[in-house]
């Protein structure tokens, strides 16, 4: 298949987790933990899709998906926001900021490869 995602997540237990199961299903994984420069180093990966997480050190997911959305070439790139947070309010603000699918952690490994692999029509 050789999709690739990016994991935008500061908890390395996670993101190793997550590196592991989608690896298993056929993604080429890349992650990044910090906020402050997530913007620019997804936009340098020019990935298939983004896992983004919202509480990042930096800056927090929501902005970074802001800026990303106002950018030409990642305007439409596909990104699946995390947060521990499962709240109704968290939800509305992923989805004004333009997140295309929003998941709650904890989280089953088949819904995030689900979720990545309707994402990239898959």
């Amino acid at each position: 298949m050789d999709k690739h995602v990016l994991l935008v997540e500061d908890e390395p237990n996670i993101a190793e987790a997550m590196r592991f199961i989608l690896s298993r299903d056929g993604w080429r994984v890349s992650t990044h933990g910090d906020g402050t420069d997530a913007a620019a180093v997804i936009r340098a990966a020019a990935p298939d899709v983004v896992v983004l997480d919202v509480m990042l050190p930096g800056r927090s997911g929501f902005e970074i998906l802001q800026e990303l959305r106002a950018g030409e070439s990642t305007r439409d790139l596909p990104v699946l926001m995390l947060t521990a947070k499962g709240q109704a309010r968290d939800r509305e603000m992923a989805e004004r900021a333009g997140a295309s699918r929003f998941l709650t952690k904890p989280f089953a490994n088949t819904e995030i490869v689900a979720a990545l692999r309707d994402l990239v029509g898959r």
